[in-house]
C-alpha cells in the first residue's frame, strides 16, 4: 500500500511542505517512490520512519543529528555503536529537560496550593 503526499501528511500530522523538506534535506531513509506521473508515493516504512523523525524533532534533536542518524541507518549494519551513542546522548538531554520541567511544575503546584488555601479560607470565613 502506498500513500500520496496529502495522505502521508494527514497520517503523520505534518504538512506536505515538511515532508518534502525531510526528503530534500536527506532525512528520509531512501528516496520516496514516485508514481508514473511523478507524484510521491509513501510506504508504511516511510511513515514509520517519519514518525521516528517527528519524535526525535519533538524532543529537541537538532536536524543535523537527525540527518547523521539517518545517514548511519542508511549505511547499514556495522555502525550500531555510533547509532546507540547518538540516541543515548539525546536521551540524556531529554531526561535533563524533563527534570527541569518537572521542577518548574512542582513550583507551580506549590503556588496553586497556596492560592487554593487562600480561596478556601476566604469562602469559609465569608
Amino acid at each position: 500500500m502506498s500513500y500520496s503526499i496529502a495522505e502521508a501528511a494527514s497520517r503523520s500530522g505534518l504538512t506536505a511542505h515538511t515532508l518534502r523538506y525531510y526528503e530534500r534535506d536527506g532525512l528520509m531513509l531512501a528516496g520516496v517512490d514516485r508514481s508514473a506521473s511523478g507524484h510521491r508515493r509513501y510506504t508504511e516504512r516511510d511513515l514509520t520512519w517519519i514518525e521516528l523523525i517527528t519524535r526525535l524533532r519533538a524532543t529537541g534533536m537538532p536536524i543535523r543529528e537527525v540527518r547523521k542518524y539517518a545517514d548511519l541507518v542508511r549505511t547499514g549494519d556495522g555502525n550500531e555503536a555510533e547509532r546507540l551513542a547518538l540516541l543515548v546522548a539525546h536521551r540524556e538531554r531529554v531526561e535533563a529537560q524533563l527534570a527541569e520541567v518537572t521542577a518548574h511544575l512542582r513550583a507551580i503546584d506549590h503556588k496553586i496550593g497556596i492560592y487554593e488555601g487562600k480561596v478556601e479560607q476566604a469562602r469559609t470565613s465569608a
